[in-house]
């Protein structure tokens, strides 16, 4: 045998030794990839935890869905006897939720620790229907405001009246009041909220109106649309996160106008509503950026989107700076949550997943798979104290 076929044959051995190695690579490839896949979709293996807290959100299938955070695996459910709910509001004592449904006419109040459906409640009666546009609830749970418009249904036509401010007692269990609207002025839409004891309320608009809770009647204008220094603009509102704030406190993304450049000028901002004071630290040129903060109030997140540009965005809330920005491969319509540890960033909304990121890097972690889609916001709680017997 010459050189030229020996050196043929060690070729043709070393590609099918190649070739079989390949195929062996391939083969394991195919049985281990949609394993990691599944136990990373599921939360299996968790090596980053978000914390000890239950996530809750509500769903179209009816009920607010509720998961371990630990595990990010369902543990529990309450269903809803209002069906698909609309929006859910947390109440002072984080012990309920509110939960206006789909078609906003019901409001059902929940149990968090029992998981039980405590009342049920519409205004629409008969030929009329009520919606409930917006609603606020009392911290002390005396009572609701609620901002409706009803439509009567006639043999020709539908009658739809002017909006209202309303007052419905919680203990009797009926609307006792229509509430003046400060200045005599009706609004389609209503930014209110309430003092921490209960006493007094804010309706924000170029000014705060502050009404007292007796009677309803004013009793002081705080003057917003005046600048905060002398060559400055008025601040305005931006994204909030009011679950992990202080009582009577908010923190978020606000904006000024700047009048020197004639632009828009984005910084962190802090209200104290009973002291009637705005904190505001300029960071860049205003963009519509989402704002969650961690629970102990020193970092905040920021969720930018555009079409085909998302970032995440992070703050220092202690020196009121950003520090970071970062694009990542985002989805349309997201909203953001951050994890009881603050150590995760939860991406969720519009559609039946939780994305989970690592807050220090924005590494893509997992996703947590829901079973129905999501229909209202994140909320990441406590674990309620154990019933006693």
């Amino acid at each position: 045998m010459n050189a030229n076929t020996k050196g043929t044959k060690i070729t043709k051995i070393t590609k099918k030794r190649t070739l079989l190695f390949v195929s062996f690579v391939v083969v394991v490839l195919a049985f281990t990839t949609p394993m990691v896949v599944r136990a990373q979709r599921s939360g299996q293996g968790l090596a980053l935890s978000g914390g000890n807290a239950l996530m809750y959100i509500g769903t179209y299938a009816g009920d607010v869905q509720i998961f371990d955070e630990a595990t990010e695996k369902m543990v529990g459910q309450i269903k809803l006897a209002t069906g698909i709910p609309r929006s859910l509001i947390l109440s002072f004592d984080k012990k309920k939720f509110y939960v206006l449904d789909s078609t906003l006419e019901k409001v059902e109040i929940v149990d968090i620790a029992s998981r039980k459906t405590l009342n049920q409640f519409t205004l629409s009666t008969g030929a009329t229907k009520t919606r409930i546009r917006s609603m606020q609830v009392d911290p002390l749970e005396r009572f609701m405001i609620l901002l409706t418009r009803s439509a009567t249904k006639k043999s020709d036509r539908w009658e739809i009246s002017d909006v209202a401010l309303q007052l419905y007692d919680l203990r009797s269990g009926k609307i006792t009041r229509d509430i003046p609207w400060p200045g005599g002025e009706a609004r389609e839409n209503v930014n209110i909220r309430f003092s921490p004891d209960g006493k007094l309320l804010y309706f924000f608009g170029d000014d705060v109106l502050i009404v007292e809770t007796e009677n309803f009647t004013e009793v002081e204008t705080w003057a917003l649309s005046r600048p905060l220094e002398q060559g400055l603009g008025r601040v305005s509102f931006g994204a909030v996160d009011d679950i992990n704030d202080e009582p009577g406190f908010f923190t978020g993304l606000f904006q000024m106008q700047d009048p020197i450049q004639n632009r828009r000028v984005m910084g962190i901002g802090r209200v104290n509503l009973v002291g009637k004071s705005i904190e505001f630290h300029p960071i860049g040129p205003s963009e519509g950026v989402g704002f969650a903060m961690t629970p102990d109030r020193k970092r905040g997140y920021g969720l930018l989107q555009q079409i085909g540009r998302y970032e995440f965005w992070a703050f220092d809330l202690e020196q009121k700076k950003l520090i970071n920005r970062t694009e990542f491969a985002g989805r349309p319509r997201m909203a953001l949550r951050v994890s009881s540890n603050g150590r995760l960033l939860y991406v969720f909304q519009a559609g039946a997943t939780i994305d989970v990121y690592e807050a220090a890097t924005y590494k893509y972690l997992r996703t947590i798979e829901m079973n129905a889609d999501q229909t209202t916001n994140l909320f990441v709680l406590p674990r309620p104290a154990p019933t006693r017997n």
